[in-house]
Parts: structure tokens; C-alpha cells; sequence
């Protein structure tokens, strides 16, 4: 196995991260998986049949993003990293629990700036592999009771296309990509508590077809991958609008009840 690429995969006990994980095992990458709850990890190792290295981690804290960020500058196989781990929240800003929104921050943008920091140092240095930074079609919007949420993804979506200049100007041929799904059946809005019912059916995408256009994407060096047409289209009309007409789009928007 010396010579088999090896995938990090962030949050990736449930949802994108744990379809990421099995995609990624069919292309015969070996696996680092990494989140806070070590049985689910442990269910879906027995899935899989590549080698699977488990790490509890919670990466809303300093000390344990620094110390995953030393061991992948490190890893010498490594091929690809996914920052996927994040979550969200239903609240308005001034009456959420601060602490809950500092945790946000900390996870997905702290978190993403070391492990890519770390990353990109290895990668560039071996002159191949990648980074896809899970952000979401929120990066392109803002709704109520999910600011930080909104901000977050907007900051992983400019980090991304900022390295992929950056990466570019220099000729390497490392890929970073900023992954932008709208809703997808995953644990993430059941959690939140949000109702599935509120937004249509047809706006909702399957785990799987998310994470492949994913992968295809960087198989080409797209930098920004917004699976499905419709999302595409909502994006390409809502970043066009004039800023007082695209508040009040956003507003108003039934998606705000659903919480992109």
C-alpha cells in the first residue's frame, strides 16, 4: 500500500464527508477520516476496502487543529484534502449563543486556514494533488438566522479561488476547489432541526451526485463546482442583481426558511 495516494477527509462521519470517503476508496485512494464521533467513523471503515486511519478529532478547538496540521505537513503520501467538517444554525446572531458562533468561525474558517496551510506546504512541494474546501450556495447569499453561516462560506469560497491564483501564478499544478451544493439529504438540516418540507423536492440533491460532481470537477481544475443546474442558475441570476433589489430577494426568498 506505500504507493497508494491518501485522502483527509474532515467531518467525515456522516452526510458529504462519508460519501466523499467512499467515492474516494473506489478511486483507490487510502483514507485519514476524521471527526468527533469515532464509532460512525468505525461503521464506515468496515465499509470500505481500503485502509481507513480513524482520528477523533474536534476542530473546534486550536490545540487540536494544530496538531493535525503537523502530522499532514508530514504525511507523505498525501494526495487530496477535503475541509468538509462544518454545521449551522436557525438563530439571529445577537440572540445565539456566542460561544456557537465563535465555535462556527474557529471550525470553518481556523480550521480550514492551518490543515490548508499544512496541506498546501507538502503539496506544493511534491508538485501534484488537491484541496476541496466544502462551502455551499450560501457563499453567494445571505439569509436570516444563518449570518455566520452565510459569512463563513462566502470567506471559504474567496480563500479558495485566492489560492487558486495563487497556485497558478506560480505554475504548480496543485488544484484547490470551493465544492457550493445547495441542499442535499444529509444529516446537516436534521440536525438543525430544519423542516425538509419547506423547500421543494426538486431542490434537494442526492449526497452522491454532489460529491462526484465534485470530483469531476477537480479532475478538470474547476475551481468553483456548484452541482446542479438550478443552483446554477439561481447564482448566476442573484449575483447580477442590483445590491437593494438582492436584500429584498433574500429577505423574502422561502429558501431562507430552509437555510442554504
Amino acid at each position: 500500500m506505500a504507493d497508494r495516494p491518501v485522502a483527509w477527509i474532515t467531518g467525515a462521519s456522516s452526510g458529504l464527508g462519508s460519501e466523499f470517503a467512499r467515492q474516494l476508496a473506489a478511486r483507490g485512494y487510502d483514507l485519514v477520516l476524521i471527526a468527533r464521533r469515532r464509532e460512525r467513523l468505525e461503521q464506515l471503515a468496515r465499509q470500505l476496502s481500503v485502509h481507513c486511519e480513524l482520528i477523533r478529532s474536534d476542530l473546534t478547538l486550536r490545540s487540536e487543529q494544530e496538531i493535525l496540521a503537523q502530522r499532514l505537513s508530514q504525511e507523505p503520501r498525501l494526495a487530496l484534502l477535503v475541509n468538509n467538517a462544518g454545521f449551522g444554525t436557525t438563530r439571529l446572531f445577537w440572540e445565539a449563543e456566542l460561544q456557537g458562533q465563535l465555535a462556527m468561525h474557529e471550525l470553518h474558517v481556523m480550521a480550514a486556514v492551518r490543515l490548508t496551510h499544512a496541506a498546501l506546504n507538502n503539496l506544493v512541494r511534491q508538485g501534484q494533488g488537491g484541496i476541496i474546501n466544502v462551502a455551499s450556495v450560501a457563499a453567494f447569499a445571505r439569509s436570516p438566522a444563518n449570518v455566520s453561516y452565510c459569512a463563513t462560506k462566502a470567506w471559504m469560497l474567496a480563500f479558495s479561488e485566492g489560492l487558486a491564483l495563487e497556485l497558478r501564478a506560480r505554475k504548480s499544478p496543485v488544484k484547490v476547489q470551493a465544492l457550493c451544493p445547495g441542499f442535499t439529504y444529509t444529516e446537516f438540516h436534521d440536525v438543525m432541526g430544519v423542516d425538509r418540507n419547506a423547500v421543494p423536492r426538486s431542490w434537494w440533491m442526492q449526497a452522491e451526485e454532489v460529491v462526484r460532481a465534485s470530483l469531476e470537477g477537480l479532475d478538470r481544475g474547476q475551481v468553483c463546482v456548484i452541482p446542479g443546474w438550478r443552483y446554477r442558475f439561481l447564482v448566476a441570476v442573484l449575483t447580477k442583481l442590483p445590491f437593494a433589489l438582492r436584500m429584498i430577494l433574500q429577505a423574502n426568498s422561502p429558501h431562507t426558511r430552509g437555510r442554504l
